[in-house]
């Protein structure tokens, strides 16, 4: 990619976009989101690698799958509903000439989650890579606006899909596989409208490094990625649109990431260039600290 001033890489706020109904759709983000479609090149760092992905019909997921997919992995992209932006991460990846498998369901039940681990194996004949991408939240004004079951759901999609798939996965991978996990800026500077969200966030962090020393005895590594703001359709589908129009700028860069901007740090975190890293955070907030 040519070198440029990251300020001013992609579009800053105010936004254009518009509510969108939960989880929202990639085919009505203004401005489009951007995965990596015309910018990524791949180098065979996962030729040969199957990998499973929740979350990848959009956003960072997507942009996770086509990066994973332009260094040779296969790749079995886990959504919840949104069928027309799977079926276009599908194509996607498809196109650079790597097998795709697309499969809907919600994560928040645990037989689901062992089923996605199965059908990639009996589809690719192995897993070498899961990653735990998929979320849910929603913003709030009050604690007191926040149902017990709106907590639980966020816990369950965010946390126990997470435990699920991990524990399904893990006797699985052989040495030199990986597990990432999609923590967040929220769960080091939590805002109290994400309080469920933040919490899950922080849960990941720490599940994180606990699994990473049981998981290295075997030789798969286990890390995590912090995004700060990331133009996703999870944004307009749950933030109010103030907010979202908003969305970025109290960066030091005056913007929201594009999923493309995170998706290399999980590359690094599968392939084998990264056989030293274990236990990690790695943030990408855009100067936010995530320590």
């Amino acid at each position: 990619m040519q070198q440029q001033d990251p300020r001013h890489q992609y579009p800053a706020p105010p936004y254009e976009q518009e509510p969108q109904p939960h989880p929202g759709s990639d085919q009505k983000m203004a401005p489009k989101a951007d995965h990596g479609e015309t910018s990524y090149k791949g180098s065979g760092r996962l030729a040969g690698r199957k990998a499973l992905i929740t979350g990848a019909d959009s956003g960072i997921g997507r942009a996770i799958a086509l990066t994973f997919a332009r260094e040779g992995a296969d790749v079995l992209i886990a959504y919840l509903s949104e069928e027309q932006d799977a079926q276009e991460t599908v194509r996607l990846v498809e196109e650079t000439g790597q097998k795709a498998i697309a499969v809907g369901g919600d994560i928040q039940d645990e037989a689901h989650c062992q089923a996605l681990v199965k059908r990639a194996v009996d589809a690719f004949g192995q897993l070498d890579i899961l990653v735990n991408n998929a979320a849910f939240q929603m913003s709030h004004t009050s604690i007191d606006e926040l149902s017990t079951e709106e907590f639980d759901k966020t816990f369950r999609t965010n946390v126990y899909a997470m435990f699920y798939l991990c524990k399904a996965a893990l006797p699985l991978l052989k040495p030199g596989g990986s597990i990432i996990n999609t923590t967040s800026i929220q769960a080091y500077m939590p805002d109290p409208s994400l309080l469920a969200y933040a919490a899950t966030k922080a849960a990941i962090a720490n599940f994180t490094k606990a699994l990473a020393k049981e998981a290295i005895e075997k030789g798969i590594r286990v890390n995590a990625v912090a995004p700060g703001p990331v133009w996703t359709p999870l944004i307009p589908s749950t933030m109010p649109e103030e907010k979202t129009k908003t969305f970025g700028q109290d960066t030091l860069f005056g913007r929201a990431a594009q999923p493309i901007e995170l998706a290399p740090i999980y590359v690094l975190l599968a392939a084998q260039e990264g056989s030293f890293i274990t236990g990690e955070i790695y943030g990408a907030t855009g100067g936010r600290p995530i320590a």
